[in-house]
Parts: C-alpha cells; sequence; structure tokens
C-alpha cells in the first residue's frame, strides 16, 4: 500500500468530537477537524454555548481540558480524551498513539513531558523512566525535538552539550525535581532545580523562599461570595447559559434583590429559571442535603454553588463544579474527625491564605490566626518560618496543604504518617499548587447520594400526577409524596447522562462491533431503579479495565516511590528481578512499549513465557535481621529473596506487614523489637537456610526461635511477649509521652520508632521550654488517678555531660505542666518493648550523682 493510501486510512474509523475552550478556539479546532478529515475521520465541533450532542456517536474526545459536561459520562463509556498533539503524535508514527500518554488529565499530571537521561546512576535513571511513564509521559533513549527534559547532574555531559549547542528548547533538570514531583503527586516549577546553577544547591537554609501567583483558586477561595462578581474587562456577550435551565435553591438564603439580579444575567446568558428539579440543567444549592440536591447528583446534573456559578458568569466559560473544592455545595457537619482539631496556616498569603482557611472551616476544624500549644496541626507551604520550627518543638503535626485538600476529596481524614504530606521541596514555595485538587465524584455519591436510597424514594406506578408550579424551587419545600412523584418524573424522562448505546464502529475487517446498551428502568423495579447506580457499576468496571492496561508503569512506579530516598539517592542493582532494562545496548531485546499498539507479532509467546514464571501467591510476609550470610554479598542477597519469593516467602523490610520474623537469636536491634510488637511467628534464621537448601517452603513452626541464654539475660520469655503483643494490639504505650535527647545512643529515629509500634507518643528534646499537651486527656477523664502514665513523662538520655545539661529544663517544662519528670535509661524503653508488659522506671533513672558508663 502506498504512503498515500495509507495515511488516508490511518483515521478511518474514528469519529472526533472536538471540544473548544479557552485553550482550543474554534479556529484551531476547525483546522483540527480538516486534518482528521483529510485522514478519514469524521468530525464535530462543540463549542461551550451549545449543548452537548450524544456521546455514543464518538470514539475520540478532543480537548485540552477535561472541564466539560461530558468527561465523567465519557470515562464511563471508556471513550478516550485525547490532546490535539495525539493526532500530530498518530500522523508521525503512522498509526493511533496511545490516548493515554495524550490525555488532558490533570491526575497525569507528567503527561507534556518527554524526558532523556544523561550521566546519572542507573537505578535513579529506571525510576525517573518509570515515575514519569506512570504519570503519563513519554521516555526518548536519545537527544531529539520531542524531548523536553533532560536529567542530568551536570552541564557537560554529553547530551546536556547537545542541548547547549542545538540551541534546544530543553530544561536541563537535576533529578531532584523528577522525585519531589512523584513525592507530592503534583508537577512544580522547575526553576529552582534547572542547571546550571540550581537554585536548590546554591541557597542557604535560611535564604527566603519566593511565592507565586496562583490561578487555580482565583474565584474559587470561599464557597460563600459576598457579592455579584466585577469583571475586570465585562465579556462582549454571554452566552455560558445558553439552553441551560438553572435552578437556585432556597438553602442559598440570598435576598430578592440579589435574586432578580442572577435570574437576569441567567436569562442574558440565553439560559431559564426553574423549579422544578427533573428539568433543570443546573442546580445551585448551599449544602449537600435536600431532596433536590440528591435528586440532581443522581442524574448526573451540574451541582455547585453561588461561587461556581459567580465563576461561570465572570469568566464566561463552562466549568465543572467537581474541578475546585470550593465551587461544590458544603456540608453542615465536616468532615468526621475534624471537629476539635484546630490549624494554623504557615507561608501562604493573597488568596491563597483566603482559599486554606475556608477550606478549614469547610471541614469542620478551626483556623486560628496564630499559633498556640494548643493547636494540633500546621500547614504550611514550605518549612522555613518560626511557626514551623515552634510546632515541631511543640510536637504538632507540620504538613502541606495536600493533607487537607485530599481529605477534604476523599471525605475522611488522612494520615498525617503519608510522606507526601510531610514532603517540602527545598526551594519551592507549595502555595503554587494550591487548588488543584478535584472532588472525587464517587465519594461523594458514597457518602451523599447513595444511588441505594433512591429505591426507597422511587413509586413503582409510572403515573405522573400534574405538578402545581407555584411550589417552593426546592425539593425539601415539598410533602413526601410530591418529592416521590418527582423523581417518578425524573427516572422516566431521557434527560440523564447519555447512555452508551450500542453502535456499529468502522474496523479494518468491516466487522461491527457494538456496545451493549445500559440498562432501563422498569416499573416492575427490576434490575436497577436509577440510572446513576447503573452509571456507578460502568465506571467501576470501566476502571478495572483501565488498571489491568497501566499496571506495568503503576508496578514500576510504586516500587521505586518505597525505595529509601525517593530517585535521587541510589537506585535499583542489576541483579533485581522485576527491573526494567532501557536500551542496554543495540543487540538487546527491544523493550515493550506502553502503546498497547507497539506490541510485536510475538505477543503470544511472550504471554506464554510470562504465564510460565508466574508465582505463587503470597502466603508468608518475612522480616529478616542478623542474616550473616547476606552481608556484604548484594548479589547472594537478591538470588536468594527471588528464590524465596517463588516459594510463595515476600521478604519485607516493614514490620507493621510481617507475618513472621527470623532472626539468629533474641536481638535488640529495632527490626526485632518493633516486629515484636505485632506479633508475629518467630523462627530460626535456619528457616531460611533450609527452604532454600530445599528449594521449598518448610513449616515455620518446625523451627522455633529458642534462646535461653538471652531470655535470663533480660528477664523475659520470648513465648509470653508474643501472646502479650496480641493482647496489647500495639497499644502498650498508649497515653505514654516519651522525649529523647537528640545525641541518644541509637538514634533518637530508633527509639521513635519503637514508641510508635507501641502506640505511643515520642518526641525530640533540644532542651527548649516547649511541651506537647496532652490533646487524648478530656479535663473529666476519671482515668487520671488510676493511670501513672498519665502523671509522669519520660526523657531517655544517659549520663553524659551534654544531656544533664538539659535536665533541669527538662524538669522545669514538665513540672509547668503539672506532671511528674523521669529521666530514664534507654533500657526501660527497651525492656518494655521485648517483654510486652510495663515496668517501673524507678531502677532505670538517672540523676547527676551517677558516672558516665554506669548507667549505660
Amino acid at each position: 500500500m502506498a504512503d498515500g493510501e495509507e495515511a488516508v486510512q490511518l483515521f478511518e474509523a474514528c469519529r472526533v468530537c472536538i471540544i473548544c475552550s479557552e485553550h482550543l478556539t474554534p479556529d484551531t479546532a476547525h483546522q483540527l477537524a480538516s486534518t482528521l478529515e483529510e485522514h478519514g475521520a469524521e468530525s464535530v465541533i462543540y463549542e461551550p454555548s451549545s449543548t452537548f450532542p450524544s456521546l455514543d456517536q464518538f470514539t475520540h474526545l478532543m480537548s485540552y481540558t477535561i472541564d466539560f459536561p461530558a468527561f465523567e459520562a465519557a470515562n464511563d463509556a471508556l471513550i478516550p480524551v485525547v490532546k490535539p498533539q495525539w493526532l500530530k503524535a498518530s500522523l508521525s508514527k503512522r498509526k493511533l498513539a496511545n490516548p493515554r500518554q495524550y490525555s488532558p488529565d490533570p491526575r497525569l499530571f507528567l503527561n507534556d513531558v518527554v524526558v532523556t537521561c544523561g550521566d546519572i546512576p542507573e537505578g535513579d535513571k529506571d525510576a525517573i523512566i518509570g515515575g514519569v511513564l506512570a504519570k503519563g509521559g513519554l521516555y526518548s533513549p536519545k537527544m531529539s525535538q520531542m524531548v523536553t527534559h533532560l536529567v542530568d547532574l551536570t552541564t557537560e555531559s554529553e547530551k546536556a552539550r547537545v542541548v547547549a549547542a542545538r540551541k534546544l528548547n530543553v530544561k536541563v533538570v537535576l533529578p531532584h525535581w523528577f522525585d519531589d514531583c512523584l513525592k507530592l503527586g503534583k508537577r512544580i516549577d522547575e526553576r529552582p532545580y534547572t542547571l546550571p546553577n540550581p537554585e536548590i544547591l546554591r541557597a542557604g537554609p535560611d535564604a527566603p523562599i519566593r511565592s507565586s501567583e496562583n490561578k487555580d483558586i482565583v474565584g474559587a477561595s470561599t464557597p460563600e461570595p459576598s457579592g455579584l462578581p466585577t469583571p475586570a474587562v465585562s465579556p462582549p456577550r454571554l452566552d455560558v447559559f445558553e439552553g441551560k435551565q438553572v435552578m437556585l435553591s432556597s438553602d442559598l438564603g440570598i435576598g430578592s434583590h440579589l435574586l432578580g439580579s442572577i435570574e437576569d444575567l441567567v436569562k442574558r446568558g440565553g439560559g431559564a429559571m426553574t423549579s422544578d428539579v427533573s428539568t433543570a440543567d443546573m442546580l445551585v444549592c448551599r449544602y449537600r442535603e435536600g431532596f433536590a440536591y440528591r435528586t440532581a447528583s443522581r442524574l448526573n446534573k451540574d451541582v455547585g454553588n453561588l461561587s461556581w456559578l459567580y465563576h461561570l458568569i465572570t469568566y464566561n466559560t463552562w466549568t465543572s463544579p467537581l474541578q475546585r473544592l470550593l465551587h461544590y455545595p458544603v456540608c453542615r457537619t465536616g468532615i468526621p474527625g475534624f471537629k476539635g482539631l484546630k490549624i494554623s496556616l504557615s507561608n501562604y498569603v493573597g488568596e491563597a491564605r483566603a482559599y486554606m482557611e475556608n477550606l478549614i472551616a469547610a471541614t469542620g476544624a478551626e483556623c486560628t490566626k496564630t499559633l498556640k500549644q494548643e493547636n494540633t496541626h500546621l500547614i504550611t507551604a514550605h518549612g522555613n518560618s518560626e511557626k514551623c520550627a515552634a510546632a515541631r518543638e511543640w510536637g504538632l503535626h507540620v504538613v502541606n496543604h495536600l493533607w487537607l485538600e485530599e481529605s477534604y476529596a476523599k471525605w475522611k481524614q488522612q494520615p498525617v504518617s503519608d510522606p507526601r504530606y510531610t514532603h517540602f521541596p527545598k526551594r519551592t514555595n507549595l502555595g503554587e499548587v494550591v487548588g488543584q485538587t478535584r472532588l472525587d465524584r464517587s465519594v461523594l455519591e458514597n457518602v451523599f447520594f447513595s444511588p441505594e436510597e433512591a429505591q426507597t424514594q422511587a413509586p413503582t406506578s409510572p403515573k405522573r400526577p400534574a405538578q402545581s408550579k407555584d411550589k417552593s424551587a426546592t425539593g425539601s419545600m415539598q410533602p413526601p409524596s410530591a418529592k416521590a412523584q418527582k423523581v417518578d418524573n425524573v427516572l422516566e424522562k431521557n434527560s440523564a447522562t447519555p447512555r452508551s448505546v450500542g453502535r456499529p464502529r468502522k474496523t479494518s475487517d468491516s466487522k461491527k462491533i457494538e456496545t451493549p446498551a445500559r440498562t432501563r428502568v422498569t416499573s416492575e423495579g427490576k434490575e436497577n431503579d436509577t440510572p446513576s447506580s447503573t452509571s456507578s457499576r460502568k465506571s467501576k468496571d470501566a476502571a478495572s479495565a483501565k488498571i489491568h492496561d497501566y499496571a506495568p508503569d503503576i508496578a514500576l512506579y510504586e516500587k521505586e516511590m518505597k525505595r529509601v530516598g525517593g530517585v535521587i539517592y541510589g537506585g535499583r542493582r542489576k541483579t533485581d528481578e522485576d527491573r526494567v532494562v532501557l536500551n542496554e545496548n543495540k543487540n538487546s531485546k527491544k523493550r515493550r512499549s506502553v502503546d498497547a499498539e507497539d506490541e510485536s507479532e510475538g505477543d503470544d509467546a511472550t504471554e506464554a513465557k510470562r504465564q510460565k514464571k508466574s508465582r505463587p501467591p503470597v502466603t508468608m510476609h518475612l522480616l529478616i535481621t542478623g542474616y550473616q550470610k547476606w552481608v556484604g554479598n548484594s548479589k547472594k542477597e537478591d538470588a536468594d529473596k527471588r528464590q524465596l519469593r517463588d516459594m510463595g516467602i515476600l521478604v519485607t523490610q516493614d514490620a507493621r506487614k510481617c507475618s513472621h520474623l527470623a532472626a539468629p537469636s533474641i536481638l535488640r536491634t529495632p527490626k526485632f523489637v518493633n516486629a515484636l510488637a505485632y506479633a508475629p511467628v518467630i523462627v530460626d534464621i535456619e528457616f531460611i537456610t533450609q527452604c532454600l537448601k530445599k528449594n521449598e517452603l518448610l513449616n515455620a513452626a518446625d523451627f522455633p526461635l529458642v534462646d535461653k541464654a538471652a531470655e535470663k539475660k533480660f528477664k523475659f520469655s520470648l513465648g509470653s511477649a508474643a501472646a502479650k503483643a496480641k493482647e496489647n494490639k500495639n497499644k502498650l504505650l498508649r497515653g505514654y509521652h516519651i522525649y529523647c535527647v537528640e545525641t541518644i545512643r541509637g538514634g533518637f529515629d530508633a527509639f521513635k520508632s519503637i514508641v510508635d509500634a507501641n502506640g505511643g507518643d515520642c518526641l525530640l528534646f533540644r532542651g527548649r521550654l516547649s511541651y506537647h499537651p496532652q490533646r487524648e486527656e478530656s479535663e473529666d477523664d476519671s482515668s487520671t488517678d488510676e493511670d501513672p502514665s498519665r502523671k509522669e513523662v519520660y526523657l531517655l538520655s544517659s549520663v553524659a555531660a551534654d544531656h544533664q545539661k538539659i535536665w533541669p529544663r527538662f524538669r522545669q517544662m514538665v513540672q509547668q505542666m503539672g506532671k511528674k519528670p523521669r529521666i530514664v535509661r534507654v533500657d526501660w524503653l527497651l525492656d518494655i518493648a521485648m517483654s510486652q508488659e510495663l515496668h517501673a522506671a524507678n531502677e532505670y533513672e538517672l540523676n547527676e550523682d551517677m558516672e558516665d558508663g554506669k548507667a549505660e
């Protein structure tokens, strides 16, 4: 076939809807349509002022944004949404490019990145490539015109010289930029990481960090605007409401004058007002409650608040109310668990600060202007401020705004231990990525308008009594019978989210492929009683299919994120079992591309090999400490771990996940002590040796760890400790407040991990008069007299001179709290953690009369 004929056939099976926006003008859309039609496609241009066409006629949607009415429905119907670059890439490759790499979805925040790597370690290279691919970007082994970022450590490398010599528009960045982007899950500014003189390497620790404007929260910093917006430049014509029916809820609480002004603007924009939720296209309300809110939400209508409505009027551009957190109605009660939290802000300025304050109020927490010891959290844009230093000294949770935004989006308090929420890139003000988190419709559906509830509200009779036009504008003002009748009316209408109905599509072999039509609701109540429940199920099926496609990249990305230090401190070894080798040499096999269309004709053979090498399911999570055969022999360690995995044994480093602990004897290593708190099965290290020798999973019960000498030395029974650990359930030290001097033997982190594993609270003490308030203790707690842990505060120390210097300040601090200070040796904590029972501090207590060495 000639090249021209091949090009003509390239898009013959495609029917593309081109969606205009502020980034994609009608003129550009017409040019794209001409190119598509020239190569065999059919195209339709959609402008926001018109009604969105039925989705079932399209194979692709082309847009620079996901902010258009049918995006969620397109996801449900598995219709790919691509940026215009997809067209250019497809023509360049002479085949349809992978749509995922050209998705405008902000969750794939590196989809505009084409990366190549310079002279960096192989492990870092693999980690960066895996992360970029997982987040929508591309990798190029060579320097080309398509490359946007070169990852390098110096400008003296061969690729960096090519960039300079050819004056290519390529940003040469340190690996730290990718590491910080992947840790945050957001794309941040490259400037502090750009070679040849990166700011993160030259700026002092106390140098001020610049703040920048953030366009994501303009017009979305409050859920309750005080008045109508006044745009700087009035649009020539307001047409954002063209053909739309808008319903205003009575819970908005606005006066008649403002109500009249809004109605006038809607009508001037081509829309109409309605008081019937079944005919409305848009519902504007204040709270996530009431009949009108639930009905409109279940029918996939646009539901937003007054701030969202004003945003539409101001910019004359349709945006989804789910795109910005404060464009959606709020909940009266707030997020479970947030009531009682006192949150302060640091390093957020201007509209970003107003946005954060209003978001805190929407969660149900209290936002304090100043930071006090009674605060629970400090949310900061970077870690360099007096507030941050004080918060850490007081033991407050110091997090970035992602913790707050994602808690609100998921409607569940997120753990502050997640490293994404405690990561602060050195020279970056995170205020620049405020407001990029979207609401999750599936969470909203599950919490606020569950489809199952509709089944009890919708009547089975198909009759529709006449409705009086002078009813109240909100469903909450109607009697229950009227509500039920309206649900029936709505369900009988065919104006919900477009259905993915069966349609023939062109294919190369002229076969017709049909998508099954969505099940219709019947008067008998069979199948599903609401369209939204069917849509929800389809969404789950679609998500499962997508995850299957993305699995290789996601798995690689997740593995790399777990490595200590991220992607900038070392990397995977060449002997790692699942390491991806990219362009190792000219004779190496070509790497499998993430593009489905790049698969070779040998896919069947590859799949057969994959099935042949498939591993058994994991039956044991094994934590190993003190295995001398692996010391200094990383190759043997890697090979043995692979062999163990083939038996169903997964070697883990996380004590929280281990089901078994292997050691040569009773040890006081952090691994051993931490693991004891989770009550694993404890086996002798010989268990590993014999499993490897016989190449089979042996019975762990045949290899119990027996160490009578250590039990006698440390005065405890290992079997008894394991039984007590099951009873304690990681709560042995609950209520205990344990401080630790900074230069403690073994390191603060080791002792903090032991305290955390046993449910206590461990803080660093540097000798400043500050304290961690006992927020867990209520004023009327009757257990105070009975539980000595609530009366005492402990300091892990030694009798070294530099430690004794801070003892008086510790005692003064604790006495100000009304508590009793106890300065003890680390053995007190270790004996408690090893035996899994509490010990009095008397025999471990230190004082100034002791000599250095005798107390250790």
